[in-house]
Formats: structure tokens, C-alpha cells, sequence
């Protein structure tokens, strides 16, 4: 649980403090440190290719995320799924995606809606390469941009922070090929009613997309649980 294969990643040749957050954070969001492992610090600064200052520098903002734990005289671990806490962060957000789409249809410009269907496109041509990473990106990409297009800056704040707290089973919920089909078809109809600037269908759709990422997400870890 607390060792480290080495991926073969190139070092970050420039040691920053945001791009040593962002491969720390994706090796979590993609499983590769799993719940509970140790955070290594010899590891992850021969892995990444930074020394321990930006390291534990990132490790810190992980923690505000929730995406680590800080314990008392043991160091940093991966952690947890509480899948009670997933469940009411998936709530929360549906209800603030869906008055999100209500906010775009009734004030966003034609180049906002214009940069939404390019990231869907552009994320279509990712499941069709099977790009899960890739997929994932721009799929974070669309929610966040709908939100961004409310104009409500608080709203798009609160997303930001919840979104960051549950990353990692949104990333979950796709490793099913089933469900990761079912989640394109979804967005196709989202981005129909969002042409069409049609609120009401909007709000349902994107509710309901949430709703079927959360029962898909409480489902993977009831089996992670079982197995």
C-alpha cells in the first residue's frame, strides 16, 4: 500500500509549485496512489523530478482539496473515500450545475456557447480514442465552463471548491465503459439544449447526469469495498 512503481514519467524540468500540484493531484485522481498509501517523499521527488520544497508545498494544498491527509507524526497519506461525504458534495453540486444551466441560457454570449460545443467535440474525439485521461480533462473542462458562463462568480467559486473535493471519483465513475458511453450520450443532449437555449431541459439534463455519476460512483466503491 505505501510503495511506488515508477511510470516512466519524464521529470518536470521546471520545478513549480503549480505544475508539481497538478501531476500530484492527477496521480491521485487516476488511481495510481491509491486511498491510504503513504506519501513518500524520497519517492515522489525522484518520481516527479523536484525537491521537497514545492513537494510538500503541494502536498499541503492536496490536503485543502481532501484529496490528502496530514496525520500527526506519520506524514501524509492518500485519503480516504467517504462515500457518505461523496454523496452529499454530488448533491450540492447538481443543485448548483442545474441553476448554472438556467443562468447560461438566459445570459450567455454566442462565443461562450461556441467554446462549450468545441470542448465537447474535442472531447468526443477523446472517447473515440478511448482517451480516458484526455476525456476526463475535457470533460472538467465543459462543467467548469457552464458554470464560468452563469456569470454568478460566487456560484462558479463554491463549484471550484466542490469540484475539487470529489475529482477523483468523477474521474471513478468513467473506468466502467458502460457508464463512460452512457456519460457522452448525456452530454450530447446537454449541449443540444444548451444550443437551444432551452432552460428547463437544460436543468433537468444536467441534474440528472450528476445523479447518474453519483449512483455510478457509490456503486465502484461499494465493489472496491467488496473485493
Amino acid at each position: 500500500m505505501g510503495s511506488i512503481e515508477p511510470l516512466g514519467l519524464s521529470p518536470i524540468r521546471r520545478p513549480l509549485h503549480a505544475e508539481t500540484v497538478d501531476r500530484l493531484r492527477d496521480l491521485i485522481v487516476q488511481g495510481e496512489l491509491a486511498p491510504g498509501s503513504r506519501l513518500n517523499e524520497r519517492v515522489l521527488t525522484a518520481r516527479l523530478g523536484v525537491s521537497r520544497t514545492p513537494l510538500r508545498e503541494a502536498i499541503k494544498l492536496l490536503a485543502t482539496e481532501g484529496l490528502v491527509d496530514l496525520l500527526p507524526n506519520r506524514g501524509a497519506v492518500v485519503a480516504p473515500i467517504d462515500p457518505a461525504r461523496i454523496a452529499e458534495t454530488l448533491t450540492v453540486m447538481g443543485a448548483l450545475e442545474s441553476l448554472a444551466g438556467e443562468l447560461v441560457c438566459a445570459q450567455a454570449s454566442d462565443e461562450s456557447l461556441a467554446d462549450i460545443r468545441a470542448l465537447h467535440y474535442e472531447m468526443l474525439a477523446m472517447h473515440a480514442r478511448r482517451d480516458l485521461d484526455g476525456y476526463f480533462r475535457y470533460n472538467q473542462a465543459i462543467h467548469l465552463k457552464i458554470v464560468e458562463a452563469s456569470g454568478n462568480a460566487v456560484l462558479a467559486q463554491t463549484y471550484r471548491q466542490l469540484n475539487a473535493n470529489v475529482r477523483r471519483v468523477r474521474y471513478m465513475a468513467n473506468l466502467s465503459a458502460e457508464r463512460w458511453d452512457a456519460a457522452v450520450q448525456e452530454h450530447e443532449a446537454i449541449l443540444a439544449a444548451l444550443n437551444a437555449r432551452d432552460a428547463a431541459r437544460l436543468k433537468r439534463l444536467l441534474r440528472d447526469h450528476l445523479a447518474a455519476k453519483l449512483a455510478s460512483v457509490l456503486e465502484a466503491i461499494g465493489q472496491k469495498h467488496a473485493a
